[in-house]
């Protein structure tokens, strides 16, 4: 059983409420909303997916927020999340993301630590996202 560092997870793509996806669906079940947030990160455009790469700089990615219900379900809702984001390959497969605690700053200026799935590809040449925010990205491509 993995120990609970955190009760957050933080989601910045495909996770989000906006996408109406089953995976969204999923979240719903075990974890909460509590705010909108940012991350110190730099999202790219792999052309069927923004992904994010953690950054040391004032870069920002904009996302939500998402507490655990119930801490004795963590282990299994984390661990379905890391089996969707890749982060435990088969031997044939490649490791597309990796799940880390980041620092999340909240709407209220306060901060938490949350997980979040840093993408571990490599994104040189891919065009940067300079918003941070994929949903105004995705709106502002007519996707």
């Amino acid at each position: 059983m993995e120990q609970l560092k955190s009760q957050y997870l933080f989601v910045y793509s495909s996770l989000m409420e906006g996408f109406k996806s089953r995976e969204y669906d999923y979240i719903s079940q075990y974890f909460s909303f509590v705010s909108n947030g940012k991350v110190k990160g730099i999202l790219s455009d792999l052309g069927d997916i923004p992904v994010a790469k953690p950054s040391s700089e004032d870069h920002f990615i904009k996302g939500e927020l998402y507490q655990i219900n119930n801490t004795e379900d963590f282990s299994f809702a984390i661990g379905q999340l890391d089996d969707y984001e890749g982060v435990r390959p088969e031997a044939d497969e490649i490791q597309l993301y990796k799940r880390e605690l980041t620092t999340v700053y909240k709407e209220d200026e306060s901060a938490v630590n949350a997980w979040i799935y840093w993408y571990q590809g490599d994104v040189a040449g891919k065009p940067v996202i300079a918003s941070g925010d994929v949903m105004e990205y995705i709106r502002s491509r007519g996707i």
